[in-house]
């Protein structure tokens, strides 16, 4: 087995090798004086299991022609199978027509992604299921609900939780938790008026005097977070934090998270942190290091992923 990082998130490579007791394998991942894709690999790779660890987070589009190019690199190296590692699925959002005559980019990046050589995908809190059918090779999405409760579990451990969903989408992710941690569930009901920018509407369930913990998939503008966690704290919330797999955090999301009444906003390194979000006073970013390291061990040794969350 090989592992090989893109250039997108190398510190969340070398964390899951470093958890397998394994170097990254030697390549060149480059771009030519027009800002052309460049791959090289200077390791043997026939007959390998090679795994590629890349989010197609900011830059997406550089780093989606990055894992393109690389996975067409290995497949003409003869590796024998090659699992593209994404934890962040860049264009999962864009899983449907929105309007007419507007792409469904997630299905094309799974079409380019399977052409460019990919065996198998492993991913991480897909923004919605039914992506997993985009793909016609073996797909492992994982959860970052197992990291998330014991942070929560070490974080309030003698405090009633209510765990709260930022929109109806992420009733099941957060029911899933709730479970986890024996937690009572509420709903946020929003309105969206445009792309970006969401208001608060209702809160389904009784907040008052808990500890409101939300949970959701993605972290964009904040807007969601920030007026579900004033919302939750109008209502008689004693505080609210937030947990979120993927940080994209763009524009003037830190400040807009910063200048909240949240607690805390937790995230995972499947996008590496910003030097915004390392300096904001509660934003907070936790690893799926091990997660990742173990998935991979497991599939390398075609044993089952879906049993670490059972």
């Amino acid at each position: 087995m090989k592992i090989l990082a893109c250039n997108s998130n190398r510190p969340l490579a070398e964390a899951i090798a470093g958890y397998m007791t394994m170097s990254l394998t030697k390549a060149s991942v480059r771009r030519f004086s027009d800002m052309e894709v460049f791959v090289e690999i200077h390791e043997n790779v026939r007959g390998e299991d090679v795994f590629v660890i890349q989010s197609t987070c900011y830059p997406a589009n550089d780093n989606l022609m990055e894992i393109l190019v690389t996975l067409d690199a290995l497949r003409r190296g003869s590796a024998r199978r090659i699992t593209a590692v994404i934890p962040y699925f860049g264009d999962a959002r864009q899983d449907r027509k929105s309007g007419p005559r507007t792409p469904i980019s997630a299905k094309l990046v799974a079409y380019l992604i399977t052409t460019a050589g990919a065996d198998r995908v492993v991913t991480l809190d897909l923004h919605s299921g039914q992506i997993q059918g985009f793909f016609d090779i073996p797909l492992d999405n994982l959860y970052a609900a197992p990291v998330f409760t014991n942070d929560i579990r070490a974080r309030f451990p003698n405090e009633r939780i209510m765990v709260v969903s930022p929109d109806v989408g992420g009733v099941v992710r957060a029911r899933a938790i709730a479970s986890r941690i024996d937690a009572d569930l509420a709903i946020i009901d929003k309105r969206r008026e445009r792309a970006g920018v969401s208001e608060v509407m209702n809160i389904i369930g009784d907040v008052k005097g808990r500890r409101c913990v939300m949970v959701d998939d993605i972290v964009d503008s904040a807007g969601t977070l920030c007026n579900a966690a004033a919302a939750l704290i109008k209502a008689g919330a004693i505080g609210v934090s937030a947990y979120v797999t993927h940080g994209v955090l763009s524009g003037g999301a830190v400040a807009r998270v910063t200048a909240s009444p949240l607690e805390e906003l937790v995230i995972t390194d499947s996008i590496p942190a910003t030097e915004a979000v390392n300096l904001a006073r509660n934003i907070r970013q936790i690893t799926i290091a091990p997660l990742m390291a173990e998935s991979i061990q497991r599939i390398s040794e075609e044993r089952s992923v879906s049993s670490l969350f059972d």
